[in-house]
């Protein structure tokens, strides 16, 4: 059962494959806009995994975070995403993202409960 308050953190080493540069988000060597937001969603989808019904998963709907602060090559990140509510198939976090003690960005995420197979078919 997927209740408040679930919580997930992950973690990355910034590498040159999550740069702006390589991702195309921009034109310096710090870790991109993307790659920070798709740590948050990581540690959102894997705080409920555990949870869930066999066969299902959940997808991405809506995310909404700051960027704040820039992290060079070499620096570790984590992403937290905290359970705020649960609406049947709907999920909400909060979601952050800290390098050390210092908070890079922050915001919010919605993820929704798909059965795996029938979201797969629905790509024809």
């Amino acid at each position: 059962m997927i209740e408040i308050g679930l919580k997930h953190t992950s973690e990355i080493t910034v590498t040159d494959a999550v740069t702006a540069i390589k991702i195309g988000s921009g034109d310096m060597p710090v870790l991109a806009t993307p790659a920070m937001m798709a740590l948050m969603e990581n540690a959102a989808m894997l705080a409920v995994a555990s949870e869930l019904p066999e066969g299902s998963t959940t997808v991405g709907g809506h995310i909404e975070s700051s960027h704040l602060k820039p992290s060079k090559i070499g620096d570790n990140v984590s992403a937290t995403a905290v359970v705020t509510k649960v609406d049947g198939k709907k999920i909400e976090f909060k979601i952050s993202a800290y390098s050390g003690n210092t908070l890079l960005g922050e915001g919010t995420h919605l993820r929704f409960i798909v059965d795996k197979e029938r979201f797969m078919s629905k790509l024809g």
